[in-house]
């Protein structure tokens, strides 16, 4: 009976709560479309900025992703990076442009970071790399590289300000980031823009009132 009354009590207080924060539930889509654009905005833009080195990148064979027609794609990544971009911050068409945004993502993570793991910096104390489910000799190796380089760099060069923004890490590369971009634009997928600072809520909002006059009239 405790359990249950335990139980009961949990429940009535986690209703309390949701009834709470109802409001600002619409808080959430902005918050993530905020956190994806200026990111999604960089990345079009890098692309963008160097060009002929994407398209090389996306076509070379030897060092590169080898995909077919690569200024074509090239060019796609790019539209859809920073069009995106444009159309998350404004909160227009947002489910629509998760959909190519998705593509991209999983684009990325299978053919650009799937090989490296887990793990977007290497770090060898890190459970996602260590043990033997999620082993990773990339990343295990590159502690004695890391411990090298110190060394070299402390006794040759001026180690404190080298370090002066944050200590030294070796670029692992693997798929955190972009499935973490994945993650947050299929919840957007699903979630919608929201009612904040979103032209898909105004342009909504905008028809309802429209069709309810239209009612009023016949």
């Amino acid at each position: 009976m405790l359990i249950l009354k335990v139980f009961n009590y949990y429940q009535q207080q986690q209703k309390a709560l949701q009834q709470q924060l109802a409001a600002f539930a619409g808080l959430v889509p902005l918050l993530l479309r905020l956190y994806l654009a200026p990111v999604l905005a960089q990345a079009g833009w890098q692309k963008y900025q160097h060009f002929a080195d994407t398209v090389a990148w996306f076509g070379n064979p030897d060092w590169g992703l080898a995909l077919p027609w690569p200024e074509l794609m090239a060019t796609v990544a790019i539209v859809v990076e920073l069009g995106g971009a444009f159309c998350l911050l404004l909160g227009l068409a947002t489910r629509l442009v998760c959909l190519p945004l998705i593509v991209v993502m999983l684009v990325a993570i299978a053919a650009v970071h799937a090989p490296y793991g887990w793990l977007a910096i290497a770090d060898s104390g890190s459970w996602l790399a260590d043990g033997t489910l999620f082993y990773n000799d990339r990343v295990m190796a590159a502690a004695e590289k890391l411990a090298a380089a110190n060394a070299i760099l402390q006794q040759h060069g001026d180690y404190p300000w080298l370090t002066a923004s944050g200590k030294l890490v070796i670029l692992n590369n693997g798929i955190e980031f972009a499935a973490t971009y994945l993650l947050l634009l299929c919840c957007l997928l699903l979630l919608g823009p929201g009612r904040y600072v979103s032209l898909d809520d105004w342009l909504s909002r905008r028809l309802q009132q429209q069709r309810a006059a239209s009612e009023l009239q016949r």
